[in-house]
């Protein structure tokens, strides 16, 4: 892998200081997270306490102020550091469940919470004590937002949550969960709020681990509320300005994505690339049959265009400046990507590619859900369409 990563165009995204972190979070998953993962991954989750390991070294929740507990640090280019490491590991699972912490969630925490809020939640977050989750899709609903059921009617100082939840990443390991609520069911794009429902609040009860196809160590859950009295102060931002908040962070959550799709094909390239210089078929290497060189040089071309894209939507990111439909652009085509380098990888490894010890075979599976989750590839180009005028 030296001599190929050494061909790769030299990016200028990242300082000395992202590289040391780099350097540093590498030792911790070599140490702390790779030699319990593949138990993890037959359980079907990670212990809670990962969350406090990744937390004692500063590497939760970033931007939280160091008043807090944080760091401070806004840079999102760190995100990109902990994805690409994770990734190159092959820990799938970890990264996307500690992404959706850093991510998805903190953006709505740090943009609309409190004084109050970020007093009674911001340290046991970034310490990794209070893990979060986001709670958008329903059973009837996936990626039609405003078309979410779950109500919350104010009852004097609480709001009275019914309704449920499907496919909610780190469900079960979750302490906060920003929940998607219909506050004015009359109104579809209007009536949305966003609650912060707490571990053991009465009402509030967790469905199944779900069974999923890949991605087997990040926990997957239903979420149920009947009757769940939450707080008025557990209100996120402004009552009915839920889905403005939701389209505004969106972005960086499929830019996220697109980050892990490229940092994981790049993954699969190079543990393919290892694997064909070393097996042999009719006696001769299969890296040196034409068939598989033209394989390979059309993935790696691929993978260096995706990178280069991804780059600049990263750089524009850090200006404020990323479009929802570059952003819905990366996204589906670095999924897309992902799904055919994993599946030709898969493919050059042979019977071996097909068992679940190769990591190659793990990524194949986690590839899968990229092009659904963060709204499904078919809504990235109805985005990336109607920014061109196409809309109906």
């Amino acid at each position: 892998m030296t001599q190929e990563k050494n061909n790769r165009f030299q990016r200028s995204l990242f300082t000395e200081d992202h590289e040391a972190v780099r350097d540093s979070f590498r030792r911790f998953l070599t140490k702390e997270i790779v030699p319990y993962y593949e138990q993890w991954e037959r359980d079907g989750i990670m212990p809670h306490e990962v969350y406090e390991k990744v937390g004692a070294q500063g590497y939760m929740c970033m931007p939280i102020p160091s008043e807090y507990g944080g760091m401070g640090i806004d840079d999102f280019r760190y995100s990109a550091v902990f994805t690409e490491e994770c990734y190159a590991l092959g820990l799938g699972s970890f990264a996307m469940s500690i992404g959706l912490v850093n991510d998805v969630a903190l953006p709505y925490f740090m943009e609309s919470a409190t004084p109050e809020q970020m007093r009674r939640w911001f340290p046991g977050m970034a310490a990794g004590k209070l893990v979060t989750a986001i709670a958008m899709t329903e059973p009837g609903t996936g990626s039609d937002l405003a078309g979410v059921v779950t109500t919350a009617r104010l009852d004097g100082d609480h709001y009275v949550v019914n309704g449920s939840k499907t496919f909610i990443t780190n469900g079960i390991n979750a302490d906060l969960v920003i929940t998607v609520v219909k506050t004015d069911p009359g109104n579809r794009h209007g009536g949305i709020s966003l609650l912060v429902i707490e571990r053991g609040m009465p009402g509030f009860e967790r469905g199944r681990n779900l069974d999923k196809l890949g991605c087997h160590g990040q926990d997957t859950a239903e979420l149920f509320f009947n009757d769940v009295r939450v707080p008025v102060n557990n209100l996120l931002g402004t009552e009915g300005k839920g889905f403005l908040h939701l389209v505004h962070n969106l972005p960086q959550e499929r830019l996220g994505i697109a980050q892990g799709a490229v940092a994981s094909a790049q993954a699969a390239l190079g543990w393919t690339l290892d694997y064909v210089k070393q097996r042999k078929a009719f006696g001769r290497l299969i890296g040196t049959f034409q068939h598989s060189r033209m394989v390979l040089a059309e993935m790696r071309t691929e993978v260096e265009i995706a990178q280069v894209f991804v780059d600049r939507c990263l750089e524009l990111h850090l200006k404020r400046e990323l479009s929802a439909e570059q952003a819905a652009m990366a996204k589906w085509w670095t999924t897309e990507l992902l799904g055919r380098v994993t599946d030709r990888c898969v493919q050059l490894h042979g019977g071996y590619g097909y068992m679940t010890e190769y990591p190659v075979a793990r990524a194949y599976a986690d590839a899968r859900i990229t092009r659904i989750f963060g709204g499904t590839n078919e809504i990235m180009k109805e985005i990336i369409g109607k920014a061109e005028g196409l809309s109906q």
